[in-house]
């Protein structure tokens, strides 16, 4: 560790990790490397060369992804990729593969542990490879004897549990399409989504419990299957009460797997053409009806395959945990850890609960090789004081996944100061839209403070200018200017791909522009600045807020904060921050100064806020983001039923203090006209 890391700070950028040689050469993108030359003849020099090849060479790249995880096709697939446009190539045309199929390809030995599972109705529980390949098998048969067929629509309102993820690979393995919707979805967000998807069959269980509390979900069963009018079939899982009964017609979970075993031979998985869809999954629909997001199971497959194996470096014998609900494309990503032989931890319920150290108990028990969470989840055990490597066995942590929003140098540090020094700690970034990562880690690579360490494989990323010129070691857009596999295959409801082109391409025609700030520096390291949507743009400076809310969440008065720039008529702008303090602490003349100041210093005068206000809550998406756009609508008098959905809000009482604010407390000369 250096000095400066023993001494409490650290400065963006700066060396924390790099891995022991025998790490690195035991890795999964290292003996990728050695096959490459190999078998192949291409001689590449480390994870750069191998990036720069799989960018330049695309068909080399992916080709050789399929060759390597032997991938299992009916057919053997005409072209690779039919045209390089963006949107509409075609992958591997000509290919019949199933994506849940290469799930279980290792079920092998069925005594092995496929999923630890645990909830806060549940004690920590296994299930072997073995079991989880019969029951997928059972329920997959029972799906096609109640008439689901392949590209019929399969939608769940299910916890974190076993149940879901058995239910999502029988929907997969017989070609039907998958969706999700966590719990904790109030009726309208759950409408809004499977009315765009119009189901055949719905699992839902009859409720939730987080932190202590028990969530019934019988009336909004209720409603969401009366404005489904196109369900034909409901199970039932009474996971909360198991004494429970279903507020519809439905069969009970246990009914479906009242089954004779349906072995491995026995058992034929549906194997479907190129551009047939796996699931639907969505954008976070702050604003407007979420987007309705389809993916292919050969794009998804090629891209989870790399991902786990190359950017996660999972094995089988790994446990990867990601804290995460069925709502958010993690799950979907937790699952695709069996694609490696690993095991997932599967958990529902509160992160916090019955203590802020509880993850950490459940990393050490599973003997977790991977964990993963938000940054939001750092600064609370930041701020909760907790030392986990000296309170739990992590002897088997190796790797540490932030995914979800920027992550700060000071959440690195955090992992090296109190979880453990010889570690590799990754931020990733990428979006539901890809069900996948643009920028992520290498297990070969270093760890630079607050340093996303690398663009992916087969990831064309670059940051553009406004004008579409390529910068180094400057802010721009992050943009992909080659196709990719995991591009949706379209939107549902979108005639034409009228709002997919709109969404990505209207910007820079024929390139992916993701809506994120990026900075690429010269050695290859990525920042992320958050979306470029939310940018506070002052007097032509563009300013992103992940820089502003690491400066300031550092003081000990500030538990959150959130910060937007409306822009004013005749050229000026209006910045206000607001603060939610932690107890104890008030906002007066001394804290706003020493705001300014920080930022001023650490950032520029141009980062320093117009005015500070403090706030009982900061508004967050039902996927754990700042609700930074639909505050600054507020501010320039849209109506909240236009600026944002009380249903994809994590807290939808907080969003009231701002619909005020924005009414009454702003003297409307500085609103847009």
């Amino acid at each position: 560790m250096t000095q400066t890391m023993e001494a409490g700070g650290v400065r963006e950028g700066e060396l924390l990790w790099t891995p022991r040689p025998e790490y690195a050469a035991a890795s999964n993108v290292a003996k990728f490397v050695d096959w490459l030359r190999s078998e192949k003849g291409v001689e590449l020099a480390g994870y750069n060369e191998l990036h720069r090849w799989s960018v330049s060479d695309i068909e080399g790249f992916w080709s050789s992804i399929w060759a390597y995880f032997d991938v299992q096709s009916d057919t053997p697939y005409t072209s690779v990729i039919d045209r390089k446009v963006m949107p509409g190539a075609r992958w591997f045309d000509g290919s019949r593969v199933n994506y849940a199929e290469h799930l279980l390809r290792h079920e092998g030995d069925g005594r092995k542990t496929a999923f630890h599972h645990l909830s806060e109705t549940r004690e920590l529980a296994q299930m072997s490879w073995g079991e989880l390949g019969d029951k997928v098998r059972i329920v997959a048969t029972q799906l096609r004897a109640l008439g689901i067929r392949p590209g019929d629509r399969i939608v769940s309102y299910m916890p974190n549990v076993p149940e879901t993820a058995i239910a999502a690979m029988a929907t997969i393995a017989i070609g039907a399409v998958w969706s999700s919707a966590a719990p904790e979805f109030g009726v309208k967000t759950v409408i809004e989504r499977f009315s765009q998807i119009e189901p055949k069959l719905l699992f839902v269980a009859d409720g939730y419990r987080f932190a202590g509390k028990d969530f019934s979900r019988d009336k909004e069963t209720q409603e969401i299957v009366s404005r489904l009018p196109t369900l034909e079939h409901v199970v039932w899982l009474p996971y909360l009460n198991p004494e429970a009964k279903s507020p519809v017609k439905a069969r009970l979970w246990s009914e479906l797997l009242d089954h004779p075993p349906v072995s491995r031979e026995a058992f034929k998985y549906e194997r479907v053409p190129c551009d047939h869809p796996i699931w639907v999954v969505f954008s976070s629909g702050t604003t407007g009806l979420p987007k309705a997001i389809v993916h292919s199971h050969v794009g998804v497959l090629l891209e989870h395959l790399k991902l786990m194996h190359f950017h996660i470096n999972l094995k089988p014998g790994s446990v990867m945990f990601f804290y995460t609900t069925t709502g958010w494309m993690m799950w979907n990503l937790l699952l695709a850890a069996l694609l490696t032989g690993s095991s997932a931890v599967l958990y529902d319920g509160s992160p916090m609960h019955p203590g802020p150290d509880f993850l950490w108990q459940l990393a050490s028990r599973t003997r977790c090789t991977s964990f993963g969470a938000s940054p939001t989840f750092v600064q609370m055990m930041e701020k909760a004081g907790l030392r986990p490597g000296e309170s739990y066995d992590l002897s088997a942590l190796e790797g540490v996944l932030v995914s979800g929003s920027p992550s700060t140098p000071e959440t690195f540090a955090w992992f090296y100061r109190h979880v453990k020094k010889d570690l590799w700690v990754t931020s990733q970034s990428g979006g539901t839209e890809i069900c996948s990562g643009f920028v992520g880690a290498a297990p070969t690579l270093p760890v630079h403070a607050g340093e996303i360490q690398t663009r992916m494989l087969g990831m064309d990323v670059r940051a553009l200018s406004d004008d579409g010129r390529e910068v180094i070691d400057e802010v721009g857009e992050l943009c992909v200017k080659s196709p990719f596999p995991s591009m949706p295959i379209y939107f549902l409801k979108d005639e034409g791909g009228k709002r997919y082109q709109e969404s990505y391409f209207e910007v820079f025609p024929g390139i992916w522009r993701h809506g994120d700030f990026i900075k690429i520096n010269s050695r290859g390291g990525c920042y992320i600045y958050g979306r470029s949507d939310s940018t506070l743009n002052r007097f032509g400076v563009r300013i992103g807020t992940a820089e502003i809310y690491r400066c300031v969440e550092q003081l000990p008065e500030i538990a959150d904060s959130l910060v937007v720039c409306v822009e004013l008529p005749g050229g000026k702008f209006f910045m206000p921050m607001f603060v939610k303090l932690n107890p104890g602490s008030q906002l007066d003349g001394k804290l706003e100064s020493e705001i300014a100041r920080r930022l001023r210093n650490d950032c520029s005068p141009r980062h320093v806020p117009d005015r500070v206000y403090a706030v009982e809550a900061i508004p967050y998406t039902l996927t754990g983001k700042k609700m930074e756009v639909p505050v600054r609508k507020l501010l320039v008098g849209m109506p909240l039923e236009k600026a944002a959905s009380r249903d994809a809000m994590m807290n939808p009482a907080a969003i009231d203090w701002y619909v005020k604010f924005a009414q009454e407390s702003v003297d409307y000369s500085w609103r847009v006209a």
